[in-house]
């Protein structure tokens, strides 16, 4: 089974609080769902076109196992306590190579 990657690239964040109780509520809810926290945080070092932009990677198991964490429960609960309007972010989910 190959792993999978979510990335997570916050372009703005205009509601702090409502991103700490998402926080709060998504950390627990990926690792339950077999995530793994690489990574997250502001780059120490951006490149030609990237953006000094909050980042998160969380390793998978599998895309699966991925998509499944993003559809659960537990996740569309932190999903509702950020709101629809707190920030503007892509998420990514990627296979390992």
């Amino acid at each position: 089974m190959t792993k999978a990657y979510w990335i997570s690239s916050y372009r703005s964040v205009s509601n702090d609080d409502a991103l700490a109780a998402y926080a709060k509520l998504a950390g627990p809810s990926l690792t339950a769902a077999g995530g793994k926290f690489l990574a997250r945080g502001i780059p120490a070092v951006v490149k030609e076109s990237g953006l000094q932009q909050r980042t998160v990677l969380i390793e998978f198991e599998s895309i699966a196992a991925a998509v499944a964490a993003y559809e659960s429960p537990a996740y569309k609960e932190a999903l509702a306590a950020l709101g629809s309007n707190s920030v503007v972010r892509d998420i990514r989910i990627i296979e390992a190579v």
